[in-house]
C-alpha cells in the first residue's frame, strides 16, 4: 500500500491539502465531477500552477459567487492547456462563459485564498486580525452557515462514494465536538458559520475526494507546528492556536509545538483532517519518495515558505519485499476483564463490529488471584483508535485500554461468482504474486443453497472452492 507523508512544517489547511494532492497527480476533471455530486451551488473552482517562495506547486481556491451575482458557467478545467491536473488561470483574471457562447474576462482586485489565508472567521466567531482580502459580510455568513446535522444530511444524500461520505462526516463531527465543548452545546446543535459555508464544505469533502482518487493511501504526518500571536474574536483577542484547533488535536492526542511565525498555521479544518486521517506523527522513517507535491498557501510567511509538502511513496520495508501483498497499519486495543456480564460482552462485540471495527474477539485468560477472565481485543484503523477506546471504556467494565500499532500484510482480495451443481456462490479470492492462495465461499451465499438443495453446507463449500480453482486455470 502506498504511503502519503504530509510534511506540515508550515501548518495545514484544507485548500493546501487539496493543492498538494492535485500536484501529486489527482485528476482535476475527475475531482470536479465528484464534487458536483454534492449539488452545491454558488461557487466555482480555481486551480493553477504558481510559486510561493520560489517553490512551484498548485494553488487551489474556491471562489464564491457574490450575493445576487447571476450564475455564469466558469471556464472548465478542459479550457486550460496546463499539464498535471488541468490547472486553471489565475484568480486575478478569469473568464466566464455565457449561454450564448460569448466570453468576458473578470479582473479581481483581490486574491481569494478562503481558509488558508489564516485570516478567515473561525466557526465560533473568531476573526483574525490579518485580513485575507475577501471579507464576507454578516448576511453572507448567515446565508451559508449550517449546523452539523444539515451538513451531515447534505453529504449523506449525495451520490458520493460511501468512503467519502463516511470520512467527510467524520471530519465535520470532529469539528462539531470541539466547538460543542467550547460553547457548551451538543455536537448536533453546533452551528457553523465559516466551516458551514460553501468554500469550507468543498475543502473538507474535496480533501476526502482527492484522497480517494489518489487510491486511499496510508497517511503519516510530521509533528504539528503552529504559529504564535493573537487572533481577534467576538470575545476579544485570543492567542493562537485557535480554541477549536487545539481542542480537535487534543481530542486525538496530537501534540502541538509553536514556532516563531506570527500567524496561524494550522486551521480547524486542517486539524480535523489530520486527526481523522493521519495514523501517526513524527519524522520520516524509511520513506522512499515516488512523487512530491506542493500545495500553496496565499500569505507570505516571515520564517518559512507557506507551502505543504506531500510525499507519496513506499516505506523501505514494503518496497523491497519480493511479494506483492498489500500492507497497512492498524491499531490493536486490548483490556483484561474479570467482572463483565456475558450478555454485555456479546452486545459490545456486535456494537463494535457495526461501528466499523476490523475485528473484535475475546480470549479466556487467568487473572490476579487465579480469577478467570477474558482478554478483549479490538482491531481497527489507526485513525479510529480513540473512538473505539472510548467505546470500550463506556460499554464494558474496563478501567483502562492498552493501545499498540501493528503492521499487516494482506492478500489482494476480489469477489467472484462461481457456478456449481447446486447454484451460484459468491467466493472471496486472495491472490499473492498473481496466484490464488485462498478461496473462501461466502457463508450467506452458501446458506441460501442449503435450503434449496437440501444439501449439507460442507458439500456446497467444497464445490464452490473446487470450482474457483477450476475457473482460474480453465
Amino acid at each position: 500500500m502506498k504511503t502519503l507523508y504530509l510534511d506540515i512544517f508550515s501548518g495545514l489547511s484544507g485548500d493546501m491539502l487539496i493543492g498538494a494532492l492535485l500536484d501529486l497527480g489527482v485528476d482535476a476533471h475527475a475531482f470536479e465531477r465528484e464534487l458536483k455530486k454534492l449539488h452545491l451551488d454558488g461557487y466555482h473552482l480555481h486551480i493553477k500552477r504558481a510559486q510561493k517562495s520560489q517553490i512551484e506547486g498548485v494553488k487551489f481556491d474556491v471562489h464564491l459567487h457574490e450575493h445576487g451575482e447571476p450564475h455564469h458557467e466558469h471556464s472548465s478545467p478542459e479550457d486550460s492547456p496546463e499539464p498535471r491536473g488541468a490547472m486553471l488561470r489565475a484568480p486575478h483574471e478569469h473568464e466566464h462563459t455565457h449561454a450564448d457562447g460569448t466570453k468576458h474576462t473578470h479582473s479581481h482586485a483581490h486574491e481569494h485564498g478562503h481558509e488558508e489565508e489564516h485570516g478567515h472567521t473561525h466557526e465560533h466567531g473568531h476573526e483574525h486580525s490579518q485580513d485575507h482580502g475577501h471579507s464576507h459580510n454578516e448576511e453572507h455568513h448567515h446565508a451559508h452557515g449550517r449546523n452539523f446535522s444539515e451538513i451531515k444530511q447534505l453529504i449523506l444524500r449525495s451520490a458520493l462514494s460511501d468512503w467519502v461520505k463516511e470520512k467527510s462526516v467524520n471530519v465535520f463531527h470532529r469539528i462539531a465536538v470541539a466547538e460543542g465543548k467550547i460553547h457548551g452545546l451538543p455536537a448536533e446543535e453546533v452551528h457553523f458559520h465559516e466551516v458551514g459555508a460553501v468554500d469550507s464544505i468543498i475543502d473538507i469533502v474535496g480533501g476526502c475526494v482527492a484522497l480517494e482518487l489518489l487510491g486511499k493511501p496510508r497517511i503519516l504526518a510530521a509533528n504539528v507546528v503552529e504559529g504564535m500571536g493573537w487572533i481577534d474574536c467576538a470575545h476579544g483577542r485570543f492567542p493562537i492556536p485557535a480554541p477549536a484547533t487545539l481542542a480537535i488535536l487534543g481530542a486525538r492526542g496530537v501534540g502541538v509545538t509553536q514556532c516563531a511565525e506570527p500567524h496561524e498555521l494550522v486551521t480547524p479544518t486542517g486539524a480535523a483532517m489530520l486527526a481523522e486521517f493521519a495514523e501517526s506523527f513524527g519524522p520520516m522513517h524509511g520513506l522512499i519518495a515516488d512523487k512530491i507535491g506542493f500545495g500553496l498557501g496565499t500569505r507570505d510567511n516571515l520564517t518559512r515558505p507557506n507551502v505543504l509538502r506531500a510525499i507519496l511513496g513506499d516505506t523501505a520495508s514494503t518496497s523491497t519485499s519480493a511479494n506483492d501483498w498489500e500492507t497497512d497499519t492498524i491499531a490493536v486495543l486490548e483490556t483484561n476483564l474479570d467482572d463483565i456480564n456475558a450478555e454485555i460482552l456479546g452486545h459490545f462485540v456486535e456494537q463494535t463490529l457495526y461501528a466499523g471495527a476490523l475485528d473484535v474477539f475475546h480470549t479466556p485468560i487467568q487473572m490476579k488471584k487465579n480469577r478467570p477472565g477474558v482478554l478483549l481485543t479490538v482491531l481497527c484503523a489507526a485513525a479510529d483508535a480513540d473512538k473505539f477506546s472510548e467505546l470500550m471504556l463506556r460499554e464494558t467494565s474496563a478501567f483502562g485500554v492498552r493501545r499498540s500499532v501493528a503492521e499487516r500484510r494482506k492478500l489482494h482480495r476480489e469477489f467472484v461468482t462461481v457456478k456449481t451443481v447446486y447454484g451460484e456462490v459468491t467466493v472471496k479470492l486472495g491472490r499473492l504474486n498473481g496466484k490464488i492462495v485462498q478461496a473462501t465461499p461466502e457463508y450467506e451465499s452458501c446458506k441460501k443453497l442449503v435450503e434449496r438443495n437440501k444439501t449439507p453446507l460442507k458439500a456446497i463449500y467444497e464445490a464452490a472452492q473446487k470450482q474457483s480453482t477450476t475457473d482460474e486455470h480453465g
